[in-house]
């Protein structure tokens, strides 16, 4: 019998947490002093992103070392012929066992191969394959292909005739002197516009993956060609975009831009076009970014590399795509990504995304640099009952240009001309408020969830104001209304708040940590309304701008610092430019769990004197008062001093719960030396919260401090890695054509302090006789995400020789990311062979 998953998991479909694809930014005015901009949140708010076809596709990690593992075994050195002779003996791993499938009768047509950051390949794999490639000694690991979503969107856009100051922010992260000059970044997204002003002589005609050719441009929509990949450009202006309007320019306008179109224009599940990438076509952006000309030598890697897309909730630490972000920095490329844009979650594992949660990535979280934001003051009466009355935030671009009193529409909006519509805020408010716009409401008030200011990505046809008020107060109004008593909305006039949240964690900002308990993010940079580059012209010709908002454009400024930071000093290597970059931020009272180190401070990490590996720490779950965890980290002297050092270990509040031991907690170190330090952890007790987060503290003399984020688990939520499990059919007669599904509900999403993410580290389904004896392994799945999997059971065993009659079991076990040393949990499901 063979088993095979039949149809993707379907991806946390889980009410109550927003799927999130990515924030706009929209400007309101092109007058020299225009409204403030507003901004739009796609995904908090409105459906959950489409789902896309990735039945049976699969990565295959083989065992034989890639060009990245071959290097780091060297000692980080290696000469030309070796990379190329390495990067040869891979591919001829990954056609060895392909041909010993063909040898089987299996043949398996690799979508996707990778030989430079890990040696693999992708391919759509049926039952057979599967369980022929788990039983060879070459495999690693077979994990599933999942979607990638730019992490960033943009709605309304200006000519640059109409761009002014007021238009968006600019990037805000700079270093004096230094331009980027010399430093190429490596750009794995949707196409870029190449012919847009902002970016001419800055962008290499790149590589597409999607497409399978060199043309990295931004494509348009096949159905739709007025539709243009956006997000690429969009990043690419805040990289190395320059003499833009009003004296525009990008983070690093010096440097150069490879696209490396990872995402773009494919088939939904549905049949229609969206823009999204998938794992396999990142990892082979990844295996290009560090062999640009393909040649197998890896000494023309790109010194930055930056994800512009995410996989949403998969901050796994040990897949394909973390393994090819670790070979990517082994070949002194840094890797630069979003932590995602699916908002709080948490305590512990939240709504982190793939691939920020790799250890060697750098993940990158958005601030909210705003200084104001536009309110109204909303009154809900019932009668001479005031039922509401509060400032509440205008949710789109339309503003009431001076104060409404309203009677309410009918139910579903009937009677909405002139009145206020009064909705919940449901799977899609865009589409709410752009109905009753059409019907002539004068206003919209939405209930349901909070939501922020700027907080709904509205369309040119949603012209009515819209608020949001609690759903207590919106529901008695209505029951009111439906007693037949005189209710009333009234709504003042818009005006500008000060914003409370300036400098602070976007609510959107993904956060949590990796499934292995390290801290992520790794760093924060400011995410709204960034001004830059968008893709195509306006009517008259003139190039458009827009401003965006999302953890990829502050992943994008992460970036550009990088290139800054590599050009003023170009002996760093890769991993000691994450550090500084990471080890260096400014310090926030915000939780390790949301920013990581803090802010980016780039002043600060150009003088850093101290890199560490890794960036983070996680000392996983606290088992017992006996119990304690080691971690060792790497201290590094990046300067030409020799440094005098000490290292201590902090803890973010007032617990007493933890006791530290640092050996050696101080220590000299010579010019480009390194330093092993043990750091261990005890707790005798169980403190009262579920997590605690510090620092490790490296200091030198007359030098700035480096910081190392930490995380303790002291708990985990009580879930059930497995849930229902069941076959179509319990008796039934070997069929390839026709198999009996077996469908397996694995993780889980609870909550427990906030919506929590349990993931499955490894799923086995195991094939045993009725009197008990095992008969093999029918599939190993890796990294599983919570949700439904279907798998065709077509009744041929291990060796894909048809079972005879008879009655058997499929015994399933799955195995929780932490801790590594817990017991599998199982079911089975027991059926016949007739």
């Amino acid at each position: 019998m063979r088993v095979l998953p039949r149809s993707a998991v379907a991806l946390l479909a889980v009410a109550g947490i927003g799927i999130a694809g990515g924030l706009v930014v929209t400007a309101t005015g092109s007058n020299p002093t225009p409204a403030p901009a507003t901004v739009s949140w796609l995904g908090l708010v409105g459906g959950e992103r489409e789902p896309v076809p990735l039945a049976g596709k699969m990565i295959v990690v083989l065992k034989t070392p890639s060009v990245a593992q071959r290097v780091e075994q060297q000692g980080g050195f290696a000469t030309e012929a070796q990379e190329r002779t390495w990067s040869a003996s891979a591919d001829a791993a990954q056609k060895e066992v392909l041909l010993q499938l063909s040898a089987l009768g299996v043949t398996v047509t690799p979508l996707y191969t990778y030989s430079r950051v890990l040696d693999g390949f992708s391919a759509q794999l049926d039952p057979r394959a599967v369980s022929m490639l788990q039983d060879m000694p070459e495999v690693a690991g077979i994990y599933p292909v999942r979607a990638a979503y730019p992490a960033s969107v943009s709605q309304h856009v200006l000519a640059s005739s109409a761009y002014s100051e007021a238009s968006g922010h600019r990037p805000s992260v700079e270093l004096p002197g230094y331009n980027g000059r010399g430093v190429t970044i490596a750009l794995l997204d949707t196409g870029v516009d190449e012919a847009q002003p902002y970016l001419r002589g800055h962008v290499l005609p790149g590589i597409d993956v999607v497409g399978s050719g060199d043309d990295a441009t931004a494509q348009a929509d096949p159905q739709d060609p007025s539709q243009l990949e956006q997000h690429g450009t969009e990043l690419a202006g805040v990289l190395a975009g320059s003499n833009g309007p009003g004296g525009l320019h990008g983070v690093a306008p010096g440097a150069t831009v490879l696209p490396i179109r990872v995402a773009g224009w494919q088939p939904d599940s549905a049949g229609r076009d969206i823009v999204y990438g998938r794992s396999d076509q990142l990892i082979a952006g990844l295996d290009r970014a560090v062999d640009p000309n393909g040649d197998g030598d890896a000494h023309d890697a790109v010194r930055v590399a930056l994800v512009g897309v995410a996989e949403p909730y998969a901050a796994f630490t040990d897949g394909p795509e973390a393994q090819a972000v670790q070979g990517a920095l082994d070949l002194n490329t840094v890797v630069v990504a979003p932590a995602g844009n699916d908002g709080a979650a948490g305590p512990s594992f939240g709504s982190v995304a793939g691939p920020a949660g790799a250890p060697g990535a750098l993940a990158v979280a958005a601030t909210d640099s705003r200084s104001s934001l536009p309110e109204v003051r909303v009154v809900l009466r019932r009668g001479l009952d005031v039922i509401l009355d509060g400032k509440m935030p205008l949710l789109g671009a339309a503003a009431p240009a001076h104060a409404l009193t309203l009677q309410l529409a009918g139910a579903r909006g009937k009677q909405a001309a002139g009145r206020a519509v009064v909705a919940p805020i449901g799977s899609d408010p865009e589409a709410t408020v752009a109905a009753a716009s059409r019907a002539g409401a004068a206003a919209v008030v939405l209930y349901g969830a909070s939501l922020p200011a700027g907080g709904l990505r509205l369309s040119d046809t949603a012209t009515a104001p819209t608020v949001v008020v609690p759903a207590a107060a919106a529901v008695e109004l209505l029951a009111a209304q439906r007693a037949g008593l005189d209710v009333g909305v009234a709504i003042g006039g818009s005006h500008t708040a000060e914003n409370d949240e300036r400098g602070r964690v976007a609510g959107f900002s993904s956060r949590g940590l990796a499934y292995d308990s390290e801290v992520k993010p790794n760093v924060a940079a400011p995410g709204v309304a960034i001004a830059t580059s968008e893709p195509g012209s306006a009517g008259d010709g003139t190039a458009l701008y827009g401003t965006v908002n999302g953890t990829s454009v502050a992943a994008a400024q992460v970036a550009g610092a990088a290139a800054l930071l590599a050009q003023m000093r170009p002996a760093l290597d890769g991993p000691a430019l994450a550090s500084l970059l990471a080890g260096y931020a400014e310090p926030e009272s915000t939780s390790a769990t949301a920013v990581g180190s803090g802010g980016l401070d780039l002043g600060a990490s150009a003088v850093g004197e101290i890199a560490s590996d890794p960036t983070t720490l996680g000392f996983g779950v606290w088992q017992g008062a006996h119990w304690h965890a080691t971690r060792t980290l790497v201290v590094r002297n990046v300067t030409t001093r020799r440094l005098a050092l000490s290292v201590t270990a902090a803890t973010d509040g007032d617990s007493e719960a933890l006791r530290f031991r640092v050996v050696p907690a101080s220590f000299g170190l010579a010019p480009g030396r390194a330093r092993k330090v043990q750091i261990s952890v005890l707790a005798a007790s169980k403190p009262p919260q579920q997590i605690l987060t510090g620092a490790i503290h490296v200091a030198a003399t007359g030098s700035e401090t480096l910081r190392v984020p930490w995380a303790l688990l002291f708990s985990q939520p009580t879930a059930k890695l497995l849930g229902q499990a069941s076959l179509s059919s319990t008796a039934f007669q070997p069929s390839d054509a026709k198999p009996s599904i077996l469908t397996v509900q694995a993780g889980a999403v609870v909550r427990n302090g906030g919506v929590q993410i349990v993931p499955v580290r490894r799923l086995d389904i195991l094939l045993y006789s009725a009197s008990g004896q095992f008969l093999g392994v029918m599939a190993r799945l890796n990294d599983l995400l919570p949700g439904s999997y279907s798998f065709g059971i077509t009744g041929r065993g291990p060796t894909s020789v048809r079972l005879p009659p008879g009655s058997y079991q499929l015994r399933l076990a799955a195995w929780p990311t932490l801790p590594l040393a817990a017991k599998p949990q199982r079911a089975q499901v027991s059926f016949r062979i007739e």
